[in-house]
């Protein structure tokens, strides 16, 4: 039975979430302001934390960063915040995934079963091949499979389709790509990824211009999905 901590200061939202999460066997703590957040994320060591980020003591940002420097636990952001720069600066600081009021029940459940799979150990973030719809990966030897044939990347594609598939799932901001693939001075320059995310989904998808692994979230960033 998988614990989860949800931090959020309205209670009709707690009470919807708690009732929602024990019906599938969920254990849930609850927690109204940032400082009992923190408290029983050490106390409970929750599996999954979903996260409101207008809390009345300190910013949700601030508790993402003081959940990072001790733990890897999943947090899905639950927030009312619509604009890119504020779902980015969560991402940043260390969220996994960014759920915008008001929200559908069934998306968020979805969200936080992915959320759990991927902390478990041996799942699919760590395995060395990853098969998608014709595909194949392998991360060890550094190939890509299409429909039996060998499919070749440029460096740079590699990269950031690796970068992608370590986080299976999970939604990776724009900055953290750049950063990641073209170097630490990089962060605005989103043109590259738009170019780059192109020609890998014509190397890999079976309609591109419909995708079904390399998502994009507007404003946001990309997420690789299996």
């Amino acid at each position: 039975m998988h614990r989860v901590l949800v931090v959020d200061d309205e209670p009709q939202i707690l009470r919807a979430l708690v009732i929602n999460l024990k019906a599938r066997k969920y254990e849930v703590d609850t927690a109204a302001d940032g400082a009992s957040a923190l408290r029983l994320a050490a106390d409970r060591h929750p599996d999954v934390i979903i996260l409101d980020l207008g809390l009345p003591d300190m910013d949700g940002v601030d508790v993402i960063a003081g959940l990072r420097g001790w733990t890897r636990v999943p947090i899905i952001v639950l927030s009312a915040r619509h604009t890119s720069d504020e779902k980015v600066e969560a991402l940043d600081a260390g969220a996994d995934d960014y759920v915008t009021k008001p929200f559908g029940m069934d998306e968020l459940l979805a969200r936080l079963r992915a959320a759990v799979r991927r902390a478990e150990p041996g799942t699919s973030e760590d395995a060395a091949v990853v098969e998608g719809a014709g595909f194949t990966i392998d991360l060890a030897a550094k190939k890509v499979h299409r429909e039996g044939k060998d499919v070749r990347l440029t460096p740079t594609e590699w990269h950031l389709l690796e970068v992608l598939i370590r986080n299976t799932g999970r939604l990776v901001s724009q900055r953290q790509l750049l950063q990641e693939v073209w170097g630490p001075s990089y962060g605005t320059e989103t043109n590259y990824l738009r170019v780059y995310m192109a020609q890998l989904r014509r190397k890999l998808e079976a309609d591109p211009s419909a995708p079904r692994h390399l998502i994009t979230e507007p404003g946001m960033g990309y997420r690789f999905e299996r």
